[in-house]
């Protein structure tokens, strides 16, 4: 069995007017040798928008390299934006991806333990980094993704750590399954399991009983196109 690996590790600074007046620390940077992971996250990571990003729940995000081909193909007149970070992660490796990490997972990473808490929900800021309008869309319509960890027990990382899987919840859904019910074509039985799920994280949860009572998701759009909420 191939063993899979940390690539990179990366962190950001917040710029303040990262784009339509709005800051964001999605400009993430290569960090070199060990660095320390905490319950909100790696140290020197910053979150402009706390409400949408970090904290507790979202306190890693992972994506995997095996993507960057594929839209490098799609889209060759980016290409050379579509390599890591460009998807603002702070874990890059190979051999992972949204079908084969699952809810729940817990993973030991360097000396830290960590827990798959939900996917990564796009906003219209990867439209603004790659310059492609609908790139956010595109990665919530196809589950390429990423996905977040909580962090159990905190510790230090680096390049070349082992990503070892400890633990899986039986009948765990995977982050592209989960992506497909709630964003996708809808699967009661699959929006059920994610209401009930512990381990996902509740704003999650609150996606799936949404989706279940049929009640609109108003959020979504704004999320995606960058429109400010109403006031």
């Amino acid at each position: 069995m191939t063993t899979v690996t940390i690539h990179g590790i990366y962190t950001g600074r917040i710029a303040p007017n990262y784009a339509k007046g709005r800051a964001s620390a999605i400009d993430k940077q290569p960090v070199p040798g060990n660095i320390t992971v905490g319950h909100l996250g790696l140290t020197g990571d910053e979150q402009a928008d706390p409400d949408n990003h970090g904290g507790p729940e979202r306190a890693l995000l992972h994506y995997s390299l095996d993507h960057y081909p594929g839209w490098q193909s799609e889209y060759p007149a980016r290409a050379v934006r579509f390599a890591a970070p460009g998807f603002g992660e702070n874990l890059a490796s190979h051999g992972m991806d949204e079908h084969s990490v699952h809810i729940g997972d817990i993973y030991r990473i360097g000396t830290a333990c960590v827990e798959v808490s939900q996917p990564r929900t796009p906003c219209w800021k990867l439209d603004v980094r790659f310059d492609i309008p609908g790139l956010a869309r595109q990665v919530q319509e196809t589950s390429r993704c990423g996905w977040f960890y909580r962090v159990l027990q905190p510790g230090t990382l680096a390049g070349g750590d082992a990503i070892e899987l400890l633990k899986r919840p039986p009948g765990s859904l995977s982050i592209a399954t989960a992506m497909a019910a709630v964003y996708q074509q809808a699967n009661r039985e699959h929006l059920q399991q994610l209401a009930d799920c512990a381990p996902l994280a509740l704003n999650w949860r609150e996606k799936a009983r949404r989706k279940l009572r049929g009640a609109p998701d108003s959020s979504s759009d704004r999320r995606l196109s960058g429109e400010p909420p109403p006031t």
